[in-house]
């Protein structure tokens, strides 16, 4: 079982780094910020399923730390941004 839980995180890992390569070819700043959500997701996945396999409960506490820094790491990259406000859509549709 422990080996079909750590291929479980491996494949996890290895789809997450395809999706984090796709994501970061798109270049614009939303693109980024995904993924960088989808780091943290799949870490975070990966830890979970690892855990159960090598019988260390610490790897769920690293796990949830995981998911409050990811959380954090997307907040400071938005305020990193600045301030880009959405576009207007009423003043877009006035000629």
């Amino acid at each position: 079982m422990a080996d079909l839980l750590f291929a479980a995180g491996a494949l996890v890992l290895l789809l997450t780094g395809l999706g984090l390569a796709a994501l970061w070819r798109g270049g614009a700043d939303i693109d980024r910020m995904l993924a960088l959500q989808l780091l943290g997701s799949g870490a975070i996945a990966a830890l979970l399923l690892i855990t159960p396999a090598m019988g260390e409960p610490a790897l769920i506490d690293a796990a949830l730390l995981l998911a409050l820094l990811a959380a954090l790491a997307a907040c400071a990259y938005r305020a990193a941004l600045g301030p880009h406000a959405a576009p207007d859509t009423e003043a877009e549709r006035r000629p």
